[in-house]
């Protein structure tokens, strides 16, 4: 039996907290005498209140929160804050249709970062600001925030967290649920604020440095320009925001490990360092080449190489070059980065490093195997032998992202898409990475799909967000039964 009211109260409070982050951007707006103030105000507050009143009539519940019901309070908590989020941008009249708007607050939340503006600039200040706070929250999990923040809830939080995060390795911090929450977001949140500051020193405004920071942390890639980073024609700054995509990408584990003097972790740990051979590695081929066809002098070729590779794996989407006019070898390789993910842990999205790995490893100890049939051969991650339900439920995970891949693509050809780039649509919606390649490519946006196209890679922002498993639970008979 499902705890409704329970699960009515938790939604209730993601509906005010989504509320009270609307009205977060109204200082913006006045600063610059934008015309967004009132709307935000209304809208925001309307928002809260709506989610009080729901939180309040359910207060009365029993306490106990069970696995299925941290499902549906996850999968349904993406789906409200959006909903409601989405109300600003129509109302306001910077995105009039709704399915836009809600395509638009999807992809945020999720911190996917497919746009469908073609003028970000003419957005007011405060709504630019909800914008990418929507990618902030999103970034680190707003189940895990409101578990953070939100004591009075009185309730055991593990099911919510493990619906949130169903990545294959979790390393706890803390035995509490909600002390580990505090001290991710804690982490978090300096983080965000150190890029702020270094991001103001190379020369950006305090707006955009906010703005960036919020999005580069979540590994979002939603910036307050139309060319994104390109924008910033400042080495500085760009070098400053891949070395905090690299760090978004990277298990927030091990940043607590490291600020507690715990370096060796960083030695010790498989998934991160293979994270950064994968992307120096590619890096390496990509700059080289374009030095030797004259694409620009070595830094310069390097830099650009490092930033699109660095934001493609960290699934964040930043831009600084169309690495679709490099040549159609490079179209491929961006492809194919779109499937990488950042590491377990972070806020990056994608099938994440850590599959990869043991993916790798399994397949040579099953090589060994027919070798040496008689062998107990154990896959081992970080000195530590892998249970095979772990490799199982990773084999069963890329089975299923192939299966809704390639079903995907065959869906957003059928609504018109070129088959470039329905490939390139759902690999990027599925990856929550943004960019892709054909008219979905680094110098494009997503408005020209038509209506449907943007609903359905909405829910496929949703899915690849959440993991798959958790929205295909919900969608399997077996989930609902007693």
């Amino acid at each position: 039996m499902l705890n409704y009211k329970l699960i009515a109260n938790i939604i209730g409070f993601l509906i005010m907290l989504d509320g009270l982050a609307m009205m977060a951007g109204i200082p913006f707006s006045l600063y610059y005498s934008d015309n967004d103030v009132n709307i935000l105000l209304s809208t925001g507050s309307a928002t809260a209140l709506i989610g009080l009143i729901i939180y309040l009539l359910t207060r009365r519940h029993e306490k106990e929160i069970r696995k299925r019901d941290g499902y549906i309070v996850v999968s349904l908590g993406w789906i409200v804050m959006s909903l409601f989020g989405a109300i600003p941008f129509v109302i306001h009249g910077s995105i009039p249709n709704y399915t836009d708007a809600f395509f638009e607050t999807m992809s945020g939340f999720t911190t996917t970062g497919a746009s469908i503006l073609n003028d970000i600039e003419s957005l007011p200040h405060g709504l630019l600001l909800w914008r990418s706070l929507t990618q902030w929250l999103g970034g680190m999990g707003i189940i895990v925030l409101s578990l953070a923040i939100l004591p009075i809830l009185g309730i055991g939080g593990m099911q919510l967290f493990v619906a949130e995060v169903p990545g294959p390795t979790k390393d706890k911090i803390h035995p509490r649920i909600r002390e580990t929450a505090k001290r991710l977001w804690i982490i978090y949140f300096l983080l965000t604020i150190a890029e702020i500051g270094l991001l103001m020193t190379g020369g950006m405004d305090l707006f955009d440095s906010v703005n960036h920071a919020f999005t580069t942390m979540a590994t979002g890639g939603f910036s307050t320009k139309q060319a994104s980073i390109a924008h910033f024609d400042s080495p500085f700054i760009h070098y400053v925001i891949i070395v905090f995509m690299l760090l978004a990408g990277t298990n927030f584990t091990l940043h607590y490990y490291v600020l507690h003097g715990k370096f060796s972790v960083l030695k010790t740990n498989e998934e991160f360092k293979f994270y950064l051979k994968v992307i120096f590695t590619i890096t390496i081929v990509i700059a080289v080449s374009l030095f030797i066809k004259g694409y620009a002098n070595p830094e310069t070729s390097f830099r650009d190489a490092l930033f699109q590779v660095v934001s493609m794996v960290t699934t964040t989407g930043y831009v600084t070059a169309d690495y679709e006019i490099w040549g159609s070898s490079y179209q491929i390789i961006f492809f194919l980065i779109l499937f990488i993910g950042g590491c377990a842990g972070s806020t990056g999205g994608g099938v994440k490093i850590v599959r990869h790995l043991l993916l790798i490893k399994n397949s040579f100890s099953e090589l060994k195997r027919l070798i040496h049939p008689r062998a107990i051969i154990p896959v081992r991650f970080n000195e530590s032998s892998v249970p095979g339900d772990i490799i199982s439920n990773i084999l069963a995970f890329f089975l299923f992202y192939i299966f809704i891949f390639v079903l995907g693509t065959i869906v957003m050809s059928l609504v018109g898409m070129d088959f470039l780039s329905a490939m390139g649509s759902v690999a990027t919606s599925l990856g929550n990475v943004g960019p892709a390649i054909g008219s979905v490519g680094p110098s494009y946006n997503f408005a020209h799909i038509p209506g449907f196209g943007k609903w359905f890679l909405s829910l496929l922002m949703l899915m690849g967000r959440l993991e798959l498993f958790t929205i295909l639970l919900i969608f399997s008979p077996s989930f609902w039964k007693s």
